[in-house]
């Protein structure tokens, strides 16, 4: 398998969904606004949202891909798993579709008091929540192409939705605003179904097979549950910590925007580097494990440790220099002030410290879970999370909304180091002296190039532009020596 083509390919496939999703929050927020309109669609959105993550990408991936390649690509197993997800989803959509209304009241309560936007909610809510079935289904065929070391279709997925809904908010001049609500909504479940279609047909196309069967209860579909749910356990701990995370926020006025915004900046790079090598190594560290090939393990790590190090640390060195000039650039305009500019760009500058230790714990994660080792995951997690947690509480009276940042960057080397520490006590993790000297290298150049990248006259989008451009083309040939000489 070809680990750098296809980290590169999954990586720029997100980056691609990343740009249209910005243009699709843009046009909602042109058409819907920011009130009534805009409300009932997202909060919506939030339902299937919040199990697809839960349900269909990472936690089942995580777990289906190592058990699939320790079965050997065993058929009965895929449509075994298949059928008992899809009769689970069937399951959770009837009962959610029956309590939705109760629902709804739990998650937007304040809703009731707009006479008919609780009502209108509530059938929003229940046309998208059959995008729960096909966008779960969806992320399990991704997961059965990404064994077969197939990344880039699962990886377009996304992209389609961000697109059929940027056409279906250019066609709001036509309809009435409430319309197109409705249309929105329709586009959501239209678009899970041809994800899901798109997805089973080239996987028949590749002779697997996949089908529906009666589903039947053995010891692993029992492993896969138990599994399943200490991930789900986690996942949990990360929803309440974020909880946690806005709720301080909220006492500082402005707070909770100026993270939201300094987190979406730092989670581009991240999901365009980290979640591509994770999604990569995820399936090819699989199979080397389900071949005893612990030399194979250990290549395919520093390679990309190496690869991924190269991009993620001038990213780092970038955001921390430039922070200020980007956020300008991009959002101060009307009611946004230079205040908020500077509150946001002090946020990124000390959250983008923490880019390679996401990274380089992406790798150790998938390492574990690709070993069938779910609990040890989930507990550096819960452990990273709940220290996360009480520095927020107890450097805010100090530090204000900087004590969100401050607590992401330290929580997040605490749980680098407590992986590294798992992964070398099962003795699953290796790093060569290549490895240590190129990230030294990389470290060291990319600082020099942000010393005078911090002296660069940047005042406008063009100056900003040029500055990136710059950094990046003396930046990236240095690094690729870097990569093949040290």
């Amino acid at each position: 398998m070809k680990l750098g083509r296809n980290i590169f390919g999954v990586g720029a496939m997100t980056g691609i969904s990343r740009v249209f999703g910005f243009i699709r929050d843009m046009l909602i927020a042109r058409v819907l606004g920011a009130g009534r309109l805009s409300d009932i669609f997202l909060a919506a959105f939030k339902l299937p949202n919040l199990f697809r993550d839960l349900l269909g990408e990472g936690a089942l991936s995580a777990i289906f891909i190592p058990m699939f390649a320790d079965s050997k690509k065993d058929k009965n197993f895929a449509n075994n798993v298949f059928s008992w997800l899809i009769v689970v989803l069937l399951g959770i959509t009837v009962v959610f579709e029956i309590f939705m209304p109760a629902i709804v009241c739990i998650l937007a309560p304040g809703f009731s008091s707009d006479p008919g936007k609780l009502e209108l909610t509530v059938i929003i809510s229940r046309i998208m929540f059959w995008y729960v079935i096909f966008i779960c289904a969806s992320a399990f065929l991704s997961a059965v192409l990404n064994a077969f070391s197939k990344f880039i279709l699962a990886a377009f997925m996304p992209v389609l939705l961000n697109i059929m809904l940027i056409c279906a908010l250019l066609l709001a001049a036509w309809f009435a605003p409430q319309t197109i609500l409705y249309i929105m909504a329709g586009t959501v479940v239209l678009s899970g179904i041809i994800q899901c279609c798109i997805l089973w047909g080239r996987i028949r196309s590749g002779n697997f097979g996949l089908r529906l069967v009666r589903p039947q209860w053995n010891d692993k579909i029992k492993s896969m549950l138990k599994r399943f749910g200490v991930s789900l356990v986690g996942s949990g701990f990360y929803q309440i910590t974020i909880i946690v995370g806005t709720l301080v926020a909220s006492f500082q006025s402005g707070a909770v925007s100026w993270l939201y915004y300094a987190d979406r900046i730092i989670q581009l790079p991240f999901a365009m580097i980290g979640l591509a090598v994770g999604t990569v190594l995820m399936s090819s560290i699989s199979n080397a494990l389900a071949e005893k090939n612990l030399k194979s393990v250990y290549n395919q790590q520093n390679f990309s440790m190496r690869r991924s190090l190269m991009l993620i640390i001038p990213c780092m060195v970038g955001l921390f220099v430039l922070a200020e000039p980007i956020i300008r650039n991009l959002f101060q305009y009307g009611a946004w002030t230079p205040e908020s500019t500077h509150a946001v760009a002090i946020a990124i500058m000390i959250q983008c410290l923490v880019l390679p230790a996401m990274l380089i714990s992406q790798i150790y994660s998938k390492t574990l879970y690709a070993s069938q080792d779910v609990k040890t995951p989930v507990k550096t997690s819960i452990v990273s999370l709940g220290l996360a947690a009480v520095i927020y509480v107890g450097l805010f009276y100090h530090l204000g909304y900087l004590a969100i940042p401050v607590g992401v960057v330290i929580s997040g080397y605490v749980k680098n180091l407590l992986l590294a520490h798992a992964c070398k006590k099962k003795k699953l993790v290796k790093w060569d002296g290549k490895t240590i000297r190129t990230a030294i290298g990389f470290c060291v150049w990319s600082g020099i190039l942000g010393v005078g990248l911090w002296f660069a006259p940047v005042d406008g989008l063009v100056s900003l532009c040029v500055a990136i451009a710059a950094f990046g083309i003396l930046y990236l040939p240095v690094a690729y020596v870097m990569d093949k000489k040290l």
